[in-house]
């Protein structure tokens, strides 16, 4: 009988990282092992409870998945649940940056511990994880290793340096990563995508800001509209297949062109 596999997500009680653990859940063959900081307890059991309910298999635990010691953690748990050769889909989908400004002389200049926070979950985790789960012999044949960035790299928010410059880390150590595991028969790419609605952005904006955020992205993209979290998690769940196995070293432009109209919005008027 063939070994079961496995999909692990990172930041999998809410937002992306539960939309890409219920879909994959869906997907033949793959239970789904799921890390949060526990911020969201009532949304990790639900997720839970969606993932059961496809008939799959569901462990997910409470700890910090951004730090060495959390990627440890998850990987021993991961070889006495699953296994070694189990793990079939990795996702980094770690959301726990600082914002503020570099220089600014107000309450929101970014502190030296928020920057080395913001680069340790955002960027050096993904390296953590890798060797975690190399080290330990727990990826499958034809592993995925997927990270999730954003059009921030290409068009700056004033606020937002520390998470642009981590999500720029990233995209690096995901490139790097594809030229050492490509060799093993592994793939590692990273998947950009635009915004979309999480409880994390709820969280943050007022709801007059959000109906802004929502204007603001029904005139930027060419579609009228924002991405949703059921559409990633859809796409992500394609990059298992056989079909995708040619991506390595990716930076995957799902952002639906987001960025391609900012010039002409600057310089003519709003249709």
């Amino acid at each position: 009988m063939s070994q079961e596999q496995w999909a692990v997500i990172l930041g999998a009680s809410s937002g992306t990282g539960a939309a890409i653990a219920h879909q994959v859940a869906r997907q033949p063959g793959l239970h789904v092992f799921g890390m949060h900081r526990g911020r969201y307890p009532e949304q990790a059991a639900e997720v839970e409870r969606q993932v059961l309910a496809t008939g799959r298999r569901m462990v997910m635990i409470r700890a910090d998945a951004g730090t060495p010691e959390g990627a440890a953690q998850g990987a021993e748990t991961l070889l006495a649940t699953a296994g070694p050769r189990s793990i079939k889909l990795f996702v980094h989908s770690l959301a726990s940056g600082s914002v503020g400004r570099f220089v600014s002389n107000e309450d929101d200049r970014l502190h030296p511990r928020q920057l080395a926070r913001t680069f340790e979950a955002m960027a050096h985790s993904f390296v953590y994880w890798a060797q975690a789960l190399v080290d330990r012999e727990l990826l499958a044949p034809s592993a995925r290793l997927l990270g999730l960035t954003n059009p921030l790299t290409e068009s700056l928010l004033h606020n937002c340096g520390a998470i642009t410059a981590a999500k720029a880390a990233l995209e690096i150590y995901v490139r790097h990563l594809a030229l050492e595991l490509g060799p093993l028969g592994h793939r590692v790419n990273l998947l950009k995508f635009g915004t979309v609605m999480t409880p994390a952005i709820r969280h943050v904006y007022a709801p007059d800001v959000l109906a802004r955020l929502e204007e603001a992205h029904r005139q930027m993209n060419p579609a009228g509209r924002m991405c949703t979290l059921e559409e990633v998690a859809r796409f992500v769940s394609t990059l298992v297949g056989d079909e995708t196995e040619w991506f390595n070293g990716a930076t995957i432009d799902f952002t639906g062109g987001m960025t391609l109209r900012l010039l002409d919005l600057l310089l003519n008027e709003r249709r």
